[in-house]
């Protein structure tokens, strides 16, 4: 008894040791560098910065919550399922550290401890740009009232390949933009034709042009979706791959944004850019976008946990990057799985508890090779009853649509191939080859 009493003792005084002698510039700023400061900073996503002890001391507490609770940094993946080279989660001493630092009244110490600043490149996550294509023109922002997605063409003037290693789109408005898209549409592509250069456009707009210009067939055209470049909503990282790894925008091709707005009481004005790095040594694999998506669905009104399914096989080998599940606000929990052509099956991601406010992307530690045949499938449920504190109304069925009152089920993920594999090959099926009659060679 007496010697287990003396090491309680013990372990109690050196966690109260550590939590007297915890300051901000030797054991709290280390961690927030590391792992907070890229979004809290001057002109990014966080409403705060954590730069200096002078901005960080005022959220001393809320600091303390967050972590401790794990609401911060934002991930939702559950650890059983997958390694991502992005996780976002503080190690437990992390935790500790920022606790015991708060705890112990959150002092600056001696400034002479702090580790050297990190450099950031003002405005860019990803460093300066090789290129940064901007909307010709501003849109403004109406205040109130349902804002249909704006689509708008940014000639890339290429007039040659270009091979994208690292992209990342910043809106200029971050208080009335939820997200953007950048799609790249290649010469002779007919998604989003009759929409012209630096001119935001409605869909129906554009629809409606297509219909003057070549009708009915024309204006379907315009459905069809090119291959993504890179996103922003909150918590996206930008674009991102490995040397030897890029997107292939070809010569000619446009930028097609889309571009979501909500209104929040407040007239807005938004000029949004596309940030670009080429990569700098040879590309051997082409990343592509796909989606294991299904927008058929009706969700009945109260009801908790209605399910969603989505499958895409893939029809050609090709490497798995990247998952990155997308819904709304009744969104409750995703999985994907892999169903490989010998029947096993293999679970990529799973997400028990979404969270719309934070679309993150999950990047693979080790890439996933996906043999020909191999079946990505998607549950999705969602929650449209009372007991969702984010559902805009209860009582009304849920179908797909643009809004965030409306609902969505994708299963983005990114695969990489070789740079001679056309993209439209993973999608699909190839033609039986017709046995000859005997006799014919």
């Amino acid at each position: 008894m007496r010697l287990q009493f003396t090491f309680a003792f013990v372990a109690a005084a050196t966690t109260l040791s550590a939590a007297t002698t915890t300051t901000f510039y030797k054991d709290a700023l280390p961690v927030l560098q590391k792992n907070c400061q890229s979004c809290h900073r001057p002109g990014e996503a966080a409403p705060m910065s954590f730069l200096t002890f002078e901005s960080t001391r005022p959220w001393a507490k809320a600091i303390r919550n967050a972590v401790a609770s794990k609401k911060m940094p934002p991930w939702h993946a559950d650890p059983a399922h997958g390694k991502f080279l992005n996780d976002r989660r503080l190690s437990e001493r992390e935790i500790q550290t920022l606790v015991a630092w708060v705890d112990a009244g959150a002092r600056p110490g001696n400034a002479k401890d702090a580790p050297l600043p990190l450099h950031f490149t003002e405005g860019w996550e990803i460093g300066t740009p090789d290129l940064v294509l901007e909307m010709p023109t501003a849109i403004d922002v109406a205040a109130s009232g349902t804002i249909d997605y704006q689509y708008v063409a940014i000639p890339t003037n290429f007039t040659e390949d270009k091979w994208v290693q690292f992209a990342e789109a910043r809106p200029e408005d971050r208080q009335h933009v939820h997200h953007i898209i950048a799609f790249i549409r290649e010469p002779g592509s007919p998604y989003m034709k009759d929409l012209p250069d630096g001119v935001a456009m409605t869909a129906k707009q554009i629809y409606e042009a297509a219909k003057k210009n070549g009708g009915e067939r024309r204006a379907g055209e315009n459905n069809t979706f090119p291959d993504m470049l890179v996103g922003f909503a909150p918590g996206t990282p930008p674009m991102s791959f490995k040397p030897g790894q890029a997107k292939l925008v070809k010569a000619g091709s446009h930028l097609v944004l889309q571009m979501h707005y909500t209104a929040n009481g407040k007239p807005g004005r938004d000029r949004s850019r596309i940030g670009l790095t080429f990569s700098k040594v040879p590309v051997t694999e082409r990343v592509v976008s796909l989606a294991s998506s299904n927008g058929r669905f009706a969700i009945p009104p109260q009801d908790a946990n209605y399910r969603v399914d989505s499958s895409f096989t893939l029809q050609e080998t090709s490497t798995l990057v990247s998952l990155l599940p997308h819904m709304h606000l009744r969104g409750k929990d995703f999985l994907y799985t892999a169903i490989y052509p010998t029947g096993e099956k293999e679970v990529l991601l799973r997400v028990p508890h979404y969270d719309f406010n934070w679309q993150n992307t999950y990047e693979l530690a080790t890439p996933k090779v996906l043999p020909a045949g191999t079946k990505i499938d998607c549950v999705a449920h969602f929650d449209n009853s009372p007991n969702n504190p984010s559902n805009p109304d209860p009582t009304k069925k849920v179908t797909f649509g643009e809004q965030s009152w409306d609902e969505m089920m994708f299963g983005f993920f990114d695969v990489a191939i070789d740079v001679k594999t056309p993209p439209v090959d993973l999608m699909r099926p190839k033609r039986a080859v017709p046995l000859k009659p005997s006799g014919e060679e």
